[in-house]
C-alpha cells in the first residue's frame, strides 16, 4: 500500500526526504493523537468525539471499517488520515493533520489523495467531510480535489463544525 513521492522545498528543513503514505498500525496511534490534537487545540476545544476516537484509533475508526493512512518521512510521522466508516459506500475523511513543520510541502495533498484512492478500493461512492471555516488552507485542499459544499448533517458529532463537503469515488 505505499505511495511514494517526494517532498521538501530547496533549502527547507527535511528537503528531498521521501514520504511514504502506510497503513495505520498501533505504533503510529500516538503520533495520530499528537497531529490531530495539535490542530485542534490551536483553533477549538477537545470535544468528547475527539477524545473517543484520538483515544484509542483502533477501535473507533478501524474496527468499524475505517482505515487510517500514515504519512512518513525518515522514520518520523509528519501526517495522518481517516476515513470513517459511515454505512456501505459512504464514508467521511476524517482526523487529517500535518505536522506544522511540514505543511506546505504537499504532504496533506498525498494523505488525502491516498484517502480516496483507498475509499474507491473499499467501494465507496461517496465521501463526507466535517470541517470549519477557520481552516482556510484544508478548506482549499478540499475544493482542490473536487469535494463540493453541501448542507451539515444534522446527526454530526463537532461543535467546531460549520461547514461540510462531498464528493463521488
Amino acid at each position: 500500500m505505499p505511495e511514494q513521492g517526494q517532498s521538501g522545498k530547496p533549502g527547507e528543513s527535511g528537503a528531498g526526504e521521501e514520504v511514504r503514505i502506510v497503513a495505520f498500525e498501533p505504533r503510529h496511534a500516538a503520533d495520530f493523537r499528537r497531529l490531530n490534537l495539535a490542530w485542534i487545540e490551536k483553533y477549538f476545544a477537545v470535544e468528547a468525539q475527539d477524545r473517543r476516537v484520538l483515544g484509542d484509533p483502533q477501535q473507533a475508526i478501524v474496527a468499524p471499517g475505517g482505515e487510517i493512512v500514515v504519512a512518513e518521512a525518515d522514520g518520523e510521522v509528519v501526517g495522518v488520515g481517516a476515513l470513517q466508516f459511515i454505512e456501505p459506500g459512504y464514508y467521511e475523511v476524517a482526523k487529517m493533520a500535518v505536522d506544522p513543520a511540514w505543511q506546505g510541502r504537499g504532504v496533506g495533498r498525498k494523505v488525502l489523495a491516498r484517502l480516496i484512492a483507498r475509499a474507491g478500493e473499499l467501494g465507496a461512492k461517496r465521501l463526507l467531510i466535517l470541517t470549519n471555516t477557520r481552516l482556510g488552507p484544508a478548506l482549499h485542499l478540499y475544493r482542490a480535489f473536487g469535494f463540493t459544499e453541501i448542507a451539515i448533517p444534522a446527526d454530526q458529532h463537532y461543535q467546531r463544525v460549520d461547514i461540510a463537503f462531498e464528493r463521488g469515488v
